[in-house]
């Protein structure tokens, strides 16, 4: 097994790499730029613009993976609704150049994605379920996910996943479970919505997830996330109680008060059963991940 990662630098990217390490199975991580995290040896890193077909297929053909797992991505929700072009070469495009270099080596092509392909209408929502993209994201996410549903060529797995958290070196962006410690611990009034629901996922789960599917050569959708949703506002009281920290500057407001450029699902959060019966997924309660987080 020789597993290949986009996106290394990243949250995920980075809990992929020590997850491998410990396995001692061969990978090779890949990102735009240089090496940011100092537990990626520079032997198992080399950087690729995933934009540029020449450049991935001549490292596809060289390192021969046979599993990719796809975490690169533009995921600013709001960055994206005025940056289309942009949102669509590298959340679509990049996407289907990787899967034509994945299916030049047979390789498998593992693709991340979002409940926001969904509407967030009802929740709770099982792999078969309908999506209804309601944003540029969200719309490019599906397009990506839909290149590789229609091929011909069937080694692939699509990973929806919702709010990834936990801690990783020189982020490009931080998440929402330690920007609400360091909002908490600032003591500053703190504007809250309480009107969408979702279920944080601890980064070392999704991880996990992943490999076990890059092993068991598994195909199709599968919904990794925390086992349990609750809203944004019930997610910051966690972690304030988890912390020891006040929650007297916490104030509950509306998404619509935010005024926010992208629309987002009110209520989405995930049906684990196939990812538990298939895989063996047992994601750690939320309180559980804080404890080892903080």
């Amino acid at each position: 097994m020789k597993i290949l990662i986009t996106g290394s630098n990243g949250l995920l990217g980075q809990k992929l790499v020590k997850q491998l390490l410990n396995k001692n199975i061969s990978f090779l991580a890949s990102s735009k730029g240089e090496n940011r995290n100092p537990q990626c040896p520079n032997t198992h890193y080399v950087q690729m613009d995933i934009t540029n077909p020449s450049q991935v297929s001549a490292i596809f053909q060289e390192y021969l993976p046979s599993a990719v797992i796809h975490t690169a991505a533009i995921t600013n929700v709001d960055y994206c609704e005025s940056n289309i072009s942009e949102c669509k070469e590298v959340n679509i495009t990049a996407t289907n150049i990787l899967f034509h270099a994945a299916q030049s080596i047979n390789a498998q092509l593992i693709a991340l994605s979002t409940d926001f392909v969904f509407d967030g209408v009802r929740g709770n929502y099982k792999e078969t379920d309908a999506p209804n993209p309601l944003s540029v994201y969200a719309r490019s996410k599906l397009a990506a996910e839909q290149l590789l549903q229609v091929s011909n060529y069937k080694n692939w797995a699509i990973v929806r996943t919702i709010i990834v958290f936990g801690e990783g070196s020189n982020l490009s962006r931080s998440n929402i479970v330690l920007w609400a410690k360091e909002a908490l611990s600032s003591g500053k009034e703190l504007n809250i919505i309480d009107d969408q629901f979702r279920a944080p996922t601890w980064a070392d789960d999704l991880a996990w997830a992943c490999i076990r599917i890059a092993l068991m050569k598994k195909k199709g959708i599968f919904h990794i996330s925390g086992p349990e949703t609750f809203s944004i506002y019930d997610l910051v009281l966690r972690v304030a109680k988890s912390c020891g920290l006040e929650t007297e500057s916490l104030n509950k407001t509306t998404s619509e008060s935010l005024n926010q450029a992208a629309k987002r699902p009110p209520k989405t959060g995930f049906d684990l059963t196939k990812a538990r019966k298939e895989i063996g997924y047992n994601p750690m309660s939320f309180e559980e991940s804080l404890k080892l987080l903080f």
